[in-house]
């Protein structure tokens, strides 16, 4: 027999820790998506928010694969005539390095009315240092 959550309020959630200079982007990506899903618990429930809190450091040392550095580029939108924008992903390591991370999870995330939820609970800090206060047991 499948059991489901029915209430959000019974919902454990747990601290997870990623170090950025461990993996490569994408598979970091992958595994913050999972945990920010919940997919990684037993009563999995794709309708309810269930994930846990993720916090990546040393997002600024994180690996890169292949020549991404140099041909991938971002695009922003503004909605007027002439108004798109394109930084080169080696531009936004230097500057911005949380929001390549960020990106790369947000689109392993469902396309739904959980997503924004689920992202809140994604803490991106550029070095290794963090102000969470995460209980030793719950990592």
């Amino acid at each position: 027999m499948t059991t489901t959550v029915k209430n959000i309020k019974t919902v454990v959630r747990r601290w997870h820790i990623l170090d950025a200079r461990t993996e490569s982007l994408g598979r970091l990506a992958s595994r913050a998506a999972q945990y920010l899903m919940g997919k990684n618990k037993v009563d999995f429930t794709p309708h309810v928010d269930m994930g846990d809190f993720v916090v990546v450091t040393y997002a600024a040392h994180m690996k890169l694969t292949g020549r991404k550095l140099f041909q991938k580029k971002y695009f922003h939108f503004s909605g007027y005539p002439g108004g798109i924008r394109e930084t080169a992903m080696k531009d936004l390591l230097a500057t911005r390095p949380e929001v390549i991370l960020r990106e790369a999870v947000r689109r392993m995330l469902p396309k739904n009315k959980l997503r924004r939820m689920q992202l809140r609970r994604l803490k991106i800090v550029s070095e290794g240092t963090h102000s969470f206060k995460i209980d030793s047991a719950e990592i």
